[in-house]
């Protein structure tokens, strides 16, 4: 909008038809027609210069985006020629001297009566609206009445402002929506110009007010005046960002692309669900943990501690829940310690010292000294010396020929038997074996589930489902996979839609196994009435609901479940319970 020939923020400084004088008409048709297209391509050429609704109403109707620049420059061009062409063969009329604005909306409304002006300020340009019914009953006439009597002072309005007398105040509602761009907060309405918090005297209200309803096309939403629709805008700004973080300035300059002012850009970037100010960065960030996880890695640009995502999460996460979702979700990856990346950086997963030894020796091709396994580790991650070389010679690994180690029960070509965990799955903890001879395991539903956190399995049990350490395994289900991944420990991702088909709650139980095909297979129980015996409450933790005649039976059925005889004893399923660590269960027996 700069020209040479006229005075910095022209637009604001001197009359229309002095800047026509000065550069022409063509010119000042093609700076505005440069602004509607650059700036407001998606509104209607009407709501930019409302004199068009009377020159062209077809083409008023239409956006700069469907008319391209020239057509808008020449539809631009008509309206001003027309507006300022001379009108010789009318009688010159002496000129009256220009009234401010607020005056001259003031002596629209003195001019009706009490009914009138009541219902103008009460209804047509009131903060909350009185309806009808009140207003009826206020002036003892039918709502009907009330609604003809605000149609008509509709139309009143409407024919003064297609009046020669409102000019000025329609130049300066194009001017406000330029001002006010496509989005801006609601407040800057009544700061724009000092005179908008004047009042209306004869209908005791700001001026801003009757001005607001001028703006045809901008929807009021959560504090903001927004040209067309809240939604759509909002959605175009969560567009520009689904590639990931952008540095705030470049945000603000883009978002600027949609007619958003750059002054007030942050503030709606941190307006629209679904995006966040992370660091100086804007970042899409959506309802899952994950996916927040994920852009504060990518706004770091290095691995960070749980503690540490957890922090610039800056919300109520549980430190279990972020540690069990960057194990169970494949775009983490475990790169020291306590510390985790982004998969697609690269680099090796730290997955434990016994592994991570293993993974030494394979890469020495089948065996390693200790020293060299011990300087490779430290140096590159967070664990000492003496913790390598307690793991180096304990289970897991036997000595060469040479002193060097290798891992126990390969060859000296490095050819790996079977996965064996130390405990197997009948001295697992929460596992059971069915009638049919399957192993379920049960989770006990927390918050943390209902969330969609991922929870960590047993060995015992991972094993029994065919899996070993940096293995993975993908169960199906009607609502969604549900990925078994083994790292440092065996994990389960979400069983979220699992549970929501179950309508389960915090204290529910849900026993769980893998069929041969891959298929999840489920049974839920709620949680057990408080009024049932010790005994059927023990039961009942093994997934068997069915009453029985004595306590012996009980212990069998319990025996049974946990890989025992029949000919067990109270003992022995006692210890077998405590030894697997089912203190609940014991409980409920007394042991």
């Amino acid at each position: 909008m700069e020209e040479p020939q006229l005075p910095d923020a022209w637009w604001q400084a001197i009359p229309l038809d002095r800047a026509c004088a000065i550069v022409g008409t063509q010119t000042v048709a093609g700076h505005l027609a440069d602004l509607a297209v650059a700036c407001w391509g998606h509104l209607l050429l009407g709501d930019i210069l409302p004199l068009l609704r009377f020159s062209d109403p077809a083409e008023s109707e239409r956006t700069p985006e469907m008319l391209g620049k020239d057509v808008v420059q020449k539809l631009f061009s008509g309206v001003f020629e027309r507006l300022l062409e001379p009108t010789p063969d009318v009688p010159a009329t002496p000129a009256r001297p220009d009234r401010p604005l607020p005056e001259l909306i003031d002596a629209v409304f003195a001019a009706l009566d009490d009914r009138q002006r009541a219902i103008a300020r009460d209804r047509l340009y009131a903060g909350r609206r009185a309806t009808l019914d009140e207003l009826a009953q206020r002036f003892s006439v039918t709502r009907e009445r009330i609604r003809q009597i605000e149609r008509d002072l509709r139309d009143y309005v409407d024919n003064w402002l297609a009046g020669p007398e409102a000019v000025s105040l329609v130049a300066h509602v194009a001017w406000l929506r330029g001002r006010l761009g496509s989005a801006a907060p609601a407040d800057d309405l009544a700061a724009a110009v000092p005179w908008h918090r004047t009042e209306v005297r004869s209908l005791g209200i700001p001026v801003w007010r009757f001005v607001r309803t001028l703006l045809t096309g901008y929807e009021q939403a959560d504090g903001w005046l927004i040209a067309g629709g809240a939604e759509e805008l909002r959605e175009k700004t969560r567009q520009l960002f689904t590639d990931g973080p952008r540095p705030l300035p470049e945000a603000v300059a883009m978002v600027s692309q949609l007619g958003v002012r750059e002054d007030v850009a942050e503030r709606w970037i941190t307006s629209v669900p679904q995006l966040h100010v992370l660091d100086q960065h804007v970042v899409p960030w959506p309802r899952s943990i994950n996916e927040k996880a994920e852009a504060v890695l990518l706004v770091s640009g290095q691995p960070l501690a749980p503690e540490e995502i957890q922090e610039r999460i800056g919300e109520d996460y549980s430190l279990v829940g972020i540690r069990n979702q960057l194990t169970a979700d494949d775009r983490f990856r475990r790169v020291d310690r306590n510390k985790y990346g982004l998969t697609r950086w690269g680099g090796d997963e730290y997955l434990g010292i016994r592994e991570m030894i293993a993974r030494e020796i394979e890469r020495a091709g089948g065996e390693a000294s200790v020293s060299t396994i011990v300087t490779n580790l430290t140096s590159r991650y967070d664990v000492s010396e003496s913790s390598v070389r307690a793991y180096a010679g304990g289970p897991g690994f036997e000595r060469t020929q040479r002193g060097w180690i290798r891992v126990a029960g390969t060859s000296p070509g490095g050819e790996a038997e079977p996965y064996q965990p130390r405990r197997d799955v009948s001295e697992t903890r929460r596992s059971f074996r069915s009638r049919d001879g399957r192993w379920w395991h049960r989770v006990d539903v927390n918050a943390e589930h209902l969330r969609g956190s991922g929870s960590p399995l047993p060995t015992g049990f991972a094993a029994y489902l065919g899996m070993a350490p940096g293995g993975q395994l993908t169960a199906s289900t009607p609502s969604g996979d549900v990925v078994i991944s083994w790292h440092n420990q065996p994990t389960m991702g979400s069983i979220r839609n699992v549970l929501a088909d179950f309508k389960a709650n915090e204290g529910d139980h849900v026993f769980l196994t893998v069929s041969d095909g891959g298929e999840l297979l489920t049974r839920y129980l709620p949680a057990a009435p408080v009024s049932l015996p010790p005994l059927n409450r023990a039961l009942y933790l093994i997934g068997y609901t069915a009453p029985v005649n004595s306590e012996l039976e009980g212990l069998r059925l319990i025996g049974a479940r946990i890989g025992l005889p029949d000919t067990v004893t109270r003992d022995e399923v006692l210890a077998r319970l405590r030894d697997r660590g089912d203190r609940d269960i014991l409980g409920f027996l007394g042991g």
